[in-house]
């Protein structure tokens, strides 16, 4: 794992980070930073990690060409899809998991209490834990239950017990505040595995570093094929963990551009979105300070996006501070254009894209004409489309 840009001893990225969270929490937090800290030069450690992302999760991930892709949309540029969906579980979620699981093991905890969104990283958690032998708690908002119901059988598969969160929306926000609730509660046998890159130090750092693989794959991946770096990385941002893991490895090399895709939802103008990197403000949010979508009395606002896993009102703090720097991009595309790039992209490869990562393939589509012969494009495809189907199908028939 590299150290290049962690963040300072209090956890900011400039001026985005730090930890804001009920005293009975701090002495875990410190707990949990000092055993990741052992655990980043324990060798011991790191090869259980990689020999169970190799031979449990299935990594290394391929670096997919796609060439019907960028030839039906007329570009001359090569565009890759780093295959995270491939992975066990279906999605990106796992690579954060295990470290984390394995990490739970270390500090002697008996019991693991997660949030999920789109329910991709509480079926990581759930596997996770039936093969660490855990106790499982996964907090999921109401509306993401019913729109996710074939992930929250297979929570329920593994062993998990998964506990509703009512609340405004009944989304990601309150599965959290669920979580952070129980974790409250009973933080001295429970680890709270936290699945972005969003929330008090140390896990902003921690989770970036257990998904920046990826970035180091695609870097390795193209080094070996071609000997050069791409020319652009694209990837979808809730909370912006898969983005995060794939521009990680290239923060420092200042001709490769990343771009992070947000939800636009159905029309930034009328509130119903979740770009909070295109029209957030600074704010203080489960634990730490980043970009928040805000009201006009400061409130968070209310959330939209088709996709279950990037309705969140705010963002990690680390791509607060990569806008900001001006470092990486960021942008938005509306629940009706990633819809177009899921049939799309399921027409051209054969290939069915969770709805979250529709939305950097979306950006792609509208990029990738505009782009030089050779010039070398990498998409995350963070997640697959199976626990999306019946959303898809339904928006598709209701265009019919």
């Amino acid at each position: 794992m590299t150290d290049d840009m962690v963040p300072d001893e209090k956890g900011y990225f400039g001026s985005f980070g730090g930890r804001f969270v009920p005293e009975i929490l701090a002495p875990a937090l410190d707990e949990l930073t000092e055993a990741y800290r052992q655990a980043k030069k324990d060798p011991d450690f790191q090869r259980e990690l990689y020999r169970l992302l190799a031979e449990w999760a299935g990594r290394p991930t391929p670096l997919y060409e796609a060439v019907n892709f960028a030839e039906k949309l007329g570009s001359k540029a090569r565009i890759f899809l780093k295959r995270e969906d491939l992975l066990h579980t279906g999605a990106h979620k796992i690579n954060n998991v295990l470290g984390q699981g394995l990490l739970a093991v270390k500090m002697g905890k008996k019991r693991i209490i997660a949030e999920t969104g789109a329910g991709q990283h509480g079926v990581a958690v759930a596997a996770v834990c039936a093969m660490l032998k855990m106790e499982c708690v996964i907090y999921m908002g109401e509306k993401d239950m019913a729109r996710q119901s074939p992930n929250v059988a297979r929570m329920q598969l593994l062993g998990a017990e998964v506990k509703p969160a009512g609340g405004e929306n009944g989304t990601l926000k309150e599965a959290v505040n669920e979580a952070f609730r129980d974790w409250v509660a009973s933080v001295r046998e429970t680890h709270y595995l936290l699945g972005s890159v969003v929330g008090p130090h140390p896990f902003p750092m921690m989770v970036r570093d257990f998904q920046s693989v990826i970035g180091r794959e695609v870097k390795e991946q193209l080094k070996t094929r071609y000997n050069r770096l791409p020319d652009y990385l694209i990837a979808c941002v809730g909370g912006g963990s898969n983005a995060m893991g794939l521009f990680y490895p290239f923060v420092k090399e200042q001709t490769v551009k990343m771009v992070g895709v947000e939800a636009g939802g159905q029309d930034p103008a009328s509130g119903r979105h979740a770009a909070t990197l295109s029209m957030g403000r600074p704010g203080v949010f489960h634990g730490a300070r980043s970009l928040l979508l805000q009201d006009a009395d400061g409130n968070i606002a209310e959330v939209h996006s088709i996709s279950a896993g990037l309705d969140y009102p705010g963002v990690g703090p680390e791509h607060s501070y990569l806008k900001e720097s001006g470092r990486a991009d960021y942008t938005a595309v509306l629940d009706k254009e990633a819809l177009q790039a899921v049939e799309f992209l399921s027409l051209t490869e054969g290939i069915i894209p969770a709805l979250e990562s529709a939305h950097a393939l979306a950006y792609t589509m509208k990029l990738a004409p505009s782009l030089k012969e050779g010039q070398i494009v990498v998409v995350n495809l963070s997640g697959r489309g199976d626990k999306d189907l019946e959303i898809i199908r339904e928006q598709m028939e209701g265009k019919r």
